[in-house]
């Protein structure tokens, strides 16, 4: 596990990003119910397989965009 610092821009807070390697079939855990698995790799696509309750909403981070306007970053 490895924490690594965006670059930053003037005016922007700096936030800290967690960094995980994970190869196919790996899993990680995000609090207690949601667990996103790594499926397959090819090339510099990842498909992701994610296990959420269903009054979590997930969305692709352009999707959320869409739906929620064009801030300039999704919650977190």
């Amino acid at each position: 596990m490895r924490a690594s610092a965006p670059a930053s821009r003037p005016g922007r807070m700096l936030r800290i990003v967690l960094v995980l390697t994970r190869r196919a079939n790996q899993s990680i855990m995000i609090g207690d119910d949601v667990v996103v698995t790594v499926l397959e790799v090819r090339g510099d696509q990842v498909r992701l397989g994610i296990q959420a309750p269903r009054d979590i909403e997930v969305h692709r981070e352009e999707v959320y965009r869409a739906l929620h306007g064009n801030e300039e970053r999704a919650p977190r």
